[in-house]
């Protein structure tokens, strides 16, 4: 790993896509958050709506703007080359994303995204891993509601656990809380996009180097009620656990048999039942164009939940870790995930990335393996909750 020289870029960290709903929470955090002398950027497609953002901004003249467009790949090379950190709200990412990814790993620029979307960090680490270790890059996914709480989470519960022994960790999700329509788009994408999904999950088996003496599992489950949180369990089809397998590839801290599952948390089973029913109705709905233009059309991206749904909007994974005759109880908790908290996780990552002294690591990395603890103590003191709840 060479990490190219990065010093004498004009910018620190560039937001890209910062006029879209979740860019601009995060260009009003950094503006609300960023430490004095920190050179920042907005940029996106249309110059106009990035001044017009620009103008409402705290310190906002100090904030500089840059024209990139995802359907130009010089614009976004120019992009990278001109940051420190990139952190990007443009999605779909399949469909969005690529030229950005590429654009980061060939420039030494590390790079952020909110991507909930397998077929993507897959295709991005079969396609840009390899270039990213030789130029230094770090290239992180869901650096957001997708997937911090739950990558962080479990690696929380992990360090609060004996090491050197087998851990087994049960996370439990619980939220209140509205989509916006970039969400939903994304969603939506995903679940028509089956076949593409699974190949490349294959494509990425073939590259990766397989893990020698230590296990690493994360099955799915089955729906049951769990005693131990007092709500029925959901298996959750999400990123979350692939991300949550990674980071326990990558550090031995997670012992050397590690299985984790993730779960939905409901109180009552009528519920459960009908919420296991509406994923496979949207699934099977997404397979027909017809049916799935009609469903985007119903929220469309660019909207989003207003103010004061957001801030009576909150999440809160509660996890049961166990190993070496130890039990322990934590929780990862905070307010409106998918906007105002998603936006906070971001922003605070692209800081942690441009400004921490942090672990020696390059290519496709998760949150936990390339910002860990630092990154838990940026949020922690950014109001998001990281507790132990109990331990036996």
């Amino acid at each position: 790993m060479s990490r190219l020289n990065r010093t004498d870029r004009p910018y620190d960290i560039v937001l890209f896509g910062a006029t879209g709903f979740v860019g601009a929470l995060t260009a009003e955090y950094l503006a609300a958050h960023a430490p004095e002398g920190l050179r920042w950027a907005i940029a996106g497609r249309d110059e106009l709506k990035l001044k017009r953002l620009r103008e409402r901004l705290p310190g906002g003249p100090a904030v500089g703007v840059l024209r990139a467009d995802v359907r130009d790949p010089d614009s976004l090379r120019e992009l990278a080359e001109h940051a420190r950190v990139v952190a990007t709200t443009v999605g779909p990412y399949v469909t969005y994303g690529e030229h950005l990814v590429a654009a980061c790993a060939d420039t030494g620029t590390d790079y952020l995204d909110l991507s909930g979307e397998p077929e993507f960090v897959d295709l991005t680490y079969v396609r840009h891993d390899a270039r990213a270790r030789e130029t230094g890059a770090r290239l992180v996914h869901g650096a957001g509601f997708d997937s911090i709480p739950h990558d962080l989470g479990a690696y929380f519960t992990v360090r609060q656990l004996p090491e050197g022994v087998p851990l087994t960790v049960d996370g439990f999700v619980t939220v209140d809380a509205t989509f916006s329509g970039g969400t939903f788009a994304s969603a939506l994408n995903q679940l028509g996009r089956g076949r593409q999904v699974l190949a490349a999950a294959r494509e990425r088996r073939r590259h990766e180097p397989r893990l020698v003496g230590r296990r690493v599992t994360t099955p799915s489950g089955t729906p049951r009620f769990a005693a131990e949180v007092g709500s029925w369990a959901v298996p959750l089809p999400t990123i979350d656990p692939q991300i949550v397998h990674r980071s326990a590839k990558a550090l031995d801290r997670y012992g050397p048999d590690f299985r984790y599952r993730h779960y939905a948390a409901v109180r009552h089973l009528p519920v459960a039942l009908g919420g296991v029913t509406a994923v496979g109705a949207l699934a099977a709905a997404a397979q027909l164009p017809p049916a799935r233009r009609w469903l985007s059309d119903r929220l469309k991206p660019g909207d989003g939940p207003g103010p004061e749904k957001r801030a009576k909007s909150w999440f809160s994974v509660r996890f049961v870790g166990e190993g070496g005759g130890r039990r322990v109880f934590t929780e990862v908790s905070g307010g409106d995930p998918g906007y105002g908290e998603t936006a906070k996780m971001l922003a605070e990552s692209a800081l942690c990335l441009a400004l921490d002294e942090l672990p020696p690591t390059a290519g496709q990395v998760t949150t936990a393996v390339a910002m860990g603890d630092v990154l838990i103590e940026r949020l922690r003191t950014a109001g998001i909750v990281f507790r132990v709840a109990a331990t036996r």
